[in-house]
């Protein structure tokens, strides 16, 4: 039986049991034992087969693996504040400069790497000069990212505190896109491939010189599997890097579960999931499937079937912050709010002929107190695909909303 029939069974079971209880306390006991089976049923249904997983203390763990990887890579700044706090714990740990030489970052464009290497060395560079390199990004969410704010100062001054030999390089991942010279979509669509920079900047600067790099980047630049940027130089440099994933929204809906596998767990711990249940489940288990629409505004809302296949095969072991329903969201540092001319900027970037059109500095005032009302980080709700199909048809027929004019849709993926 599946587990949504076993949830309807169990509540009808639960309803007539509150009905008989006052009548007859014998039948009211019987129902509530069957419900309490049923659950239990339903708990097990949603754990395939397989070892348990076994948590480790995750910064010694981390550093650890070091010595057989060249790699680790791991998720940041997607609003994630644990997840954050954690890789700055990490990355204070006195050990770290002794495991690892550069960490790359999604949060970098190339084009400021030169800037990027004299500030995180120490050099006479200004924070304002070199908040470039994060802020003139493909991606608008670097540039609010209170994460990135505080990690290349951090860097900065932990290398200040080292000999020149075990400094920490920072390597800017993005593609080296200057603003000043985008004034469309269409300029702008030859930078939006990100996944051939960041390979490109980890064989080059990496691999090919036998360091050792954190790698720093959403989950789905990092997976051995499917048209990633880990997968593709992984056919010439197999076996070097330790995926590490977030929970993401995991057993948020199923709290027996989520209390029956998390119970006793260290806090920060890292899973390894090669043989267990948890590496036998599914990408859909963890992080919301991506929405495609096609020329005909079709919508799909799946992962790409090279995705479609155990945890296992995508990445090496989780990262456990504590209970997932208690994660918290990152806010927005109060002067990256009052940055106006910086945020006049980032709608510009938004408002280029053609642009979907996500970010407003109204939409984000909004937003802000909204976030700090409630700091915790929900999952997203399942978006309604007939509203999406709808919205494509719109802006199909009469163009995105905004200054942008009529804009002909030609297919979209939306995250």
């Amino acid at each position: 039986m599946s587990q949504r029939k076993l949830g309807k069974l169990e509540l009808k079971l639960l309803g007539a049991g509150r009905l008989r209880r006052h009548t007859c306390k014998c039948c009211a006991a019987s129902f509530w034992l069957i419900a309490t089976l049923i659950a239990q049923m339903a708990a097990q249904a949603a754990i395939p087969a397989g070892a348990d997983p076994v948590p480790q203390p995750a910064i010694p763990a981390i550093l650890a693996a070091f010595d057989k990887y060249e790699v680790v890579a791991m998720p940041e700044a997607h609003g994630m504040k644990d997840v954050d706090d954690f890789i700055l714990s990490l990355i204070r740990d006195p050990a770290f400069p002794n495991k690892v030489n550069d960490i790359e970052v999604e949060c970098g464009n190339s084009l400021y790497q030169p800037i990027l290497d004299r500030y995180i060395a120490g050099e006479n560079v200004t924070f304002k000069e070199a908040q470039k390199a994060w802020r003139n990004t493909t991606q608008p969410m670097c540039g609010m990212s209170t994460f990135f704010e505080q990690f290349f100062p951090l860097v900065r001054a932990i290398n200040q505190k080292l000999p020149a030999a075990k400094r920490l390089r920072v390597l800017a991942g993005d593609p080296p896109i200057d603003w000043d010279q985008v004034k469309t979509v269409q300029e702008l669509s030859k930078f939006m491939n990100r996944d051939p920079s960041i390979t490109s900047v980890m064989e080059k600067e990496v691999l090919e010189k036998h360091r050792k790099a954190l790698m720093l980047f959403g989950v789905m630049h990092l997976l051995h599997s499917g048209d990633t940027a880990v997968s593709a130089y992984e056919q010439r440099y197999p076996n070097l890097t330790l995926v590490i994933s977030d929970f993401g929204s995991f057993d948020l809906g199923s709290p027996a579960i989520s209390s029956k596998v998390f119970a006793g767990w260290p806090n920060p711990a890292l899973v390894p999931v090669k043989g267990t249940w948890l590496g036998a489940l599914g990408l859909e288990h963890f992080l919301e499937a991506p929405i495609f629409f096609d020329m005909n505004c079709k919508v799909r809302n799946e992962f790409p079937k090279k995705l479609q296949r155990p945890m296992a095969e995508l990445v090496d072991a989780f990262l456990y912050l504590g209970p997932p329903e208690f994660r918290l969201k990152e806010q927005t540092l109060a002067y990256i709010a009052l940055d106006a001319d910086y945020r006049k900027e980032l709608e510009r970037r938004d408002s280029l002929p053609g642009a979907m059109h996500f970010f407003s500095i109204k939409d984000d005032d909004e937003e802000i107190p909204k976030d700090a009302e409630d700091p915790i980080d929900h999952p997203l709700v399942p978006p309604d695909t007939k509203t999406v199909e709808q919205d494509c048809l719109n802006m199909k027929k009469n163009g995105p909303p905004g200054p942008a004019g009529k804009t002909p849709v030609s297919g979209a993926s939306i995250h």
